[in-house]
């Protein structure tokens, strides 16, 4: 049995990877997206949606969802362990990739950013939460969309946090190839950026702290969050910077490499037991790095397994999940043109006007609404937390994927469409 699942593991991650790079292929070729955007369209063809509707019976061999087993004379359904390995496997992947974005993230930027994106920032958080609020009060009762019992604030709040998110990386990942990144632009466009994602993700963690209605839990997950981020990122980051920063060299050995990674998978391991998720501890542990040398020693060690293996695999777990096939009423369409326009005017729209009332020009306003707007793999990973803790159900999770898609889809056409075809710059490889 061990050999049959190892055998049918090996034939999956090959087909992910042929086909994910055969999607970013066609994607940068034709449709000018990069590959991590092409990836999440891999993900979802290589679903029940695509794959599943042109070979059911082979789609369901290669990722089987369900094992049929016998308990006590009754037979039940249980998750396969095919799926239990990818799903693990995916997971790693999140949490190496949030601690590549987190060795990313820099604070300087965020302290000396310019004026206008506190303003940028305010309009990207507050117009997307009000309107995913609503939303999610109006929708609240339909068990269809969420979990028997979840109470309105809740589900307003996720859907809030939902339209609010921001594809951070790719949005960094864009200006440093047109050689923005360090411009009025892209110091405004990077500052307001972060400071939306983590406004979200403390949204997110409120959501998770209290959807079970247990004071007790919800305090200890919000206040042992923030005293777990303070200590990392205050004596823990002063204690790595004794440690490591004697590596600032970049000699990073096997003996520094294991240091990191337990400093890693530690701080993934006590954000699960805070109940804030590992991915949570993983980007705070990216943060912690001492920088210099250290960062590129070990986005060089990590980044290239997690980029072109691992985060293909969440894609795809994730595009397992999507069931556009339960979408199958006008109204459940019309859901998704709702929540799609909703998210463009509450981030797109919001920003841009945002910009131009800080004073930039309507050029420069809209390629900041624009490049706000994409949510990427930053809101699949949010929708992938709320759908394993129960809180939404896979009808929802594929419409706000699609939504996820779409405003993803959109940014690098419009973005190089507004700011012309000025010639990228050469930048060293970083987070997809």
């Amino acid at each position: 049995m061990y050999l049959e699942h190892a055998a049918r593991l090996f034939l999956q991650l090959s087909v992910i990877l042929v086909v994910c790079r055969l999607a970013g292929w066609v994607g940068r070729r034709w449709l000018g997206q990069t590959q991590v955007v092409s990836e999440m369209v891999a993900g979802v063809l290589l679903g029940p949606s695509f794959f599943g509707l042109l070979a059911p019976a082979a789609q369901h061999w290669l990722f089987p969802r369900q094992l049929a087993v016998v308990v006590g004379g009754e037979v039940a359904a249980v998750a396969h362990p095919s799926m239990v390995v990818l799903y693990a496997l995916s997971q790693l992947g999140l949490v190496l990739y949030m601690f590549l974005v987190g060795l990313e993230l820099d604070l300087g930027l965020l302290r000396g950013g310019a004026r206008g994106a506190v303003t940028i920032s305010a309009a990207g958080i507050v117009a997307p939460l009000l309107l995913g609020a609503a939303l999610g009060l109006l929708l609240a009762g339909r068990d269809d969309l969420f979990r028997t019992g979840i109470a309105p604030a809740v589900a307003a709040l996720f859907l809030g946090a939902s339209l609010a998110i921001t594809a951070f990386p790719m949005l960094a990942r864009i200006l440093y190839e047109r050689g923005l990144a360090r411009s009025r632009l892209g110091t405004l466009t990077l500052t307001a950026g972060s400071l939306d994602d983590a406004v979200a993700w403390c949204l997110l963690a409120v959501v998770l702290a209290v959807v079970d209605a247990v004071p007790a839990r919800a305090l200890l997950t919000i206040g042992g969050g923030a005293l777990f981020a303070a200590l990392l990122l205050g004596p823990g980051r002063a204690l790595l910077a004794r440690r490591l920063g004697r590596r600032g060299d970049g000699g990073l050995g096997a003996a520094g490499m294991v240091e990191v990674l337990l400093v890693l998978f530690g701080a993934a391991w006590i954000a699960d037991l805070i109940g804030i998720y590992a991915v949570f501890g993983a980007f705070v542990a990216g943060v912690a790095m001492p920088r210099g040398a250290l960062v590129a020693a070990v986005r060089e060690r990590t980044e290239l397994l997690t980029t072109t293996l691992l985060l293909p695999v969440f894609f795809v777990f994730s595009g397992l999940n999507t069931r556009i096939g339960l979408l199958d009423t006008a109204r459940a369409w019309g859901l998704v043109g709702l929540v799609v326009a909703l998210a463009i005017l509450g981030k797109g729209v919001a920003c841009a006007a945002a910009a131009r009332f800080a004073g930039e020009s309507w050029r420069d306003a809209a390629t900041i609404g624009v490049l706000m707007n994409a949510r990427g793999l930053m809101e699949l990973i949010l929708l992938d937390i709320g759908l394993a803790a129960g809180l939404i159900t896979p009808t929802l999770f594929t419409v706000l994927v699609l939504m996820a898609v779409v405003t993803t889809l959109m940014a690098s056409p419009l973005f190089h469409w507004i700011a012309g075809a000025a010639r990228p710059v050469a930048i060293p490889p970083a987070p997809q």
